[in-house]
């Protein structure tokens, strides 16, 4: 049987299965802590909203609030802390060695993991057992890799089929959009589903779609890396060096290989991406224990609505980027307005205090994704095709990297200023948003062209003043 280049419903079964119980994590922590630090159950209401209840209950109601959101964002923290590193290893490693080893290793190993992880919430579910198991749980499933290690294999993926830099931006904001749309339907679903059936039918589903995933991902989903018998060997006939080596290797010669502006445009893009991941993610991960809190007290049903509502961003952010791309729009002025689309939603969420005010707060923030596909893309475009690997490892590991610190950040910021202004943390996320303008602003100054298509070159474009006559004599020795 014939195998088919496409990646996307790979993509979008995962991102399915995996917002079918990510945004029920929080929720079944928060309840669970409630349970043990309360001796009660869990308040339920039809309405939609706890708060009438608790206005009308003692006054420890409101203590005790307070303590399981600080207990719930302490849990977070330590699930990051503990599944980091692992993750992040990984991603460097595999999606480096996919230049060679191939595409498919890089999608198939996070697939395992998340479905351990899903799993393992199942056990805990289903069983009652100790909620910390999940740390654990966390710990080991990474090991497989993570988020970062699936995005950056399906992006390298579709950098080898794409043929020129138009194509791969659209496809690359496809796949963000992809993301959202299914993520959507399944937060959507998440709500009813628990209050018709509880937590553990959801986790259910979410397995079964996984194991479904991985099953299109192995026997169907086609290489696009062809492993040659020469792989194992030097152009001079010599073994080649390790595979840890062979990715440090590739990694030094993306940059190296650069003239030195090309090299410092390089660098500045990926300062903006990660500088601007940091405060979008670091401010988002809060949004469902905002939402638990007074004076929201939303229910499971609300909180499905609001994130389904968030992920309109990715369809809308698609048709912004394609609209823009085919009007001729600067790239560099698409992802201004992608960093002011998330300032502003920040600063209005940390005003939000109404069910009302909490769902507009959405819309703003539309535009917010446009700035992810259009920098990989760019990156992408100048970086030579044999490195794409080694690019989207890189850029893979410092959004995983970046993506976990600022979610350990911002939960401890937020179990810090809790007691005083919960919004705090949206106007730390505002402001730090300031940073990827100030690097965006430093690639205007430069006046480096920045459309210009340069993956088909290999190697990279070396600039005249940066000629390499012998790039085995720059390598620095790794021994």
């Amino acid at each position: 049987m014939k195998g088919l280049f496409l990646v996307e419903p790979v993509v979008a079964l995962y991102a399915f299965s995996v917002f079918l119980f990510f945004p029920l994590v929080q929720q079944y922590v928060y309840r669970r802590l409630w349970q043990e630090l309360t001796n009660t159950t869990y308040p339920i209401s039809d309405n939609g909203s706890r708060c009438a209840e608790n206005n009308s209950s003692s006054g420890n109601q409101s203590s005790y609030h307070e303590e399981v959101q600080r207990q719930a964002s302490l849990f977070s923290l330590y699930t990051e802390i503990f599944s980091t590193i692992p993750s992040l290893v990984v991603t460097l490693l595999l999606v480096a060695y996919s230049d060679r080893g191939g595409r498919k290793v890089t999608i198939i190993m996070p697939l395992f993991g998340t479905l351990i992880y899903t799993l393992a919430f199942l056990a805990v579910s289903y069983f009652e057992l100790n909620i910390y198991l999940l740390i654990v749980a966390a710990l080991f499933s990474s090991m497989f890799g993570g988020f970062g290690t699936f995005l950056g294999g399906c992006l390298s993926y579709i950098a080898d089929l794409c043929k020129d830099g138009r194509q791969k931006t659209l496809r690359m904001a496809g796949v963000d959009m992809m993301i959202g749309l299914l993520s959507g339907v399944a937060a959507i679903s998440t709500g009813y589903f628990v209050k018709a059936a509880g937590f553990n039918w959801p986790f259910l589903t979410s397995a079964l779609c996984q194991c479904l995933n991985l099953l299109f991902a192995i026997f169907i989903l086609e290489e696009t890396v062809t492993k040659t018998p020469t792989d194992s060997v030097s152009s001079d006939g010599s073994p080649r060096c390790s595979a840890v080596k062979e990715i440090i290797y590739g990694v030094y010669f993306m940059f190296a290989r650069a003239s030195r502006k090309s090299r410092n445009l390089l660098v500045l893009l990926i300062l903006i991406f990660i500088s601007f991941s940091f405060s979008y993610v670091g401010g988002n991960s809060l949004t469902t224990l905002y939402e638990l809190n007074k004076p929201l007290c939303w229910s499971e049903i609300l909180i499905g609505y609001g994130t389904a509502l968030s992920t309109t961003m990715f369809l809308a952010s698609f048709v912004g980027v394609s609209v823009f791309t085919y009007f001729g729009v600067p790239q560099l002025v698409i992802i201004m307005i992608g960093i002011l689309s998330v300032i502003s939603s920040m600063v209005l969420m940390a005003y939000a205090k109404t069910t009302f005010l909490m769902f507009m707060v959405r819309v703003p923030m539309l535009l917010s994704i446009m700035p992810f596909p259009v920098l990989r893309s760019m990156t992408s475009k100048l970086t030579s095709k044999s490195d794409q690997g080694a690019l989207f490892a890189c850029l893979s590991f410092l959004e995983s990297l970046t993506n976990n610190v600022s979610t350990a950040v911002f939960n401890s910021v937020y179990a810090a200023t809790l007691a005083w202004y919960p919004g705090f943390t949206f106007l730390l996320a505002a402001g730090l948003c300031a940073i990827p303008l100030l690097f965006l602003g430093v690639v205007c100054l430069t006046g480096v062209d920045v459309t210009e298509d340069l993956s088909d070159q290999d190697p990279l474009f070396q600039g005249e003043e940066d000629l390499v006559e012998d790039q085995n004599s720059n390598v620095p020795d790794l021994t």
